[in-house]
């Protein structure tokens, strides 16, 4: 059960770093790489919480969570791609 807080305060720095990146990114894709961390940290951090609590409720949020996060990382970069694509053209 230590084993899981570790874990726990090594996502929440992992969380600070991808929050950082995501509010200072140079660029766009450094943001939706950012995004797609902080989605896996919400991930890693449901499964801790099942596993702390015995619950399983927590393993239907995370699949939710890696659902929702793998769309939204797709319709981003496919943003991204198109307003490249778009800067070429002019």
């Amino acid at each position: 059960m230590n084993l899981v807080y570790a874990f726990v305060l090594l996502l929440v720095v992992a969380g600070i770093i991808g929050f950082y990146r995501l509010l200072s990114g140079p660029t766009r894709a450094d943001r939706v790489i950012a995004f797609d961390l902080l989605f896996a940290v919400a991930i890693v951090m449901c499964i801790c919480a099942a596993l702390a609590s015995n619950s399983t409720a927590f393993l239907d949020i995370a699949i939710g969570l890696s659902l929702v996060g793998f769309v939204a990382t797709i319709a981003w970069a496919r943003l991204i791609d198109r307003q490249l694509t778009e800067e070429e053209d002019r």
